[in-house]
């Protein structure tokens, strides 16, 4: 019986630290793939030519203030719209 026991809380715990294990790599991983991003699209409003001059300021404020909810906005209205208008 005891084996039956400890075999089940091995599994157990076995399988709750490769759960955990997923999890924070996975949190790593998109924090990595958000920061890049940010910095992208940071880059991509100091590079990109407005229509009027306080867009720019604007959207870096927007990107820079808002982190990656600003960036996927910026990216969402701006960025991929002028690829398709290309």
């Amino acid at each position: 019986m005891e084996g039956i026991i400890g075999a089940i809380f091995s599994l157990f715990f076995g399988g709750f630290f490769i759960l955990w294990f997923i999890i924070v790599s996975g949190s790593v991983v998109f924090s990595i793939f958000s920061v890049v991003f940010w910095v992208l699209m940071i880059v991509d409003v100091c590079k990109r030519e407005f229509p009027k001059k306080d867009d720019k300021l604007v959207w870096t404020l927007v990107v820079v203030l808002a982190g990656i909810v600003g960036s996927l906005v910026y990216y969402f209205m701006i960025v991929r719209a002028a690829k398709k208008n290309k």
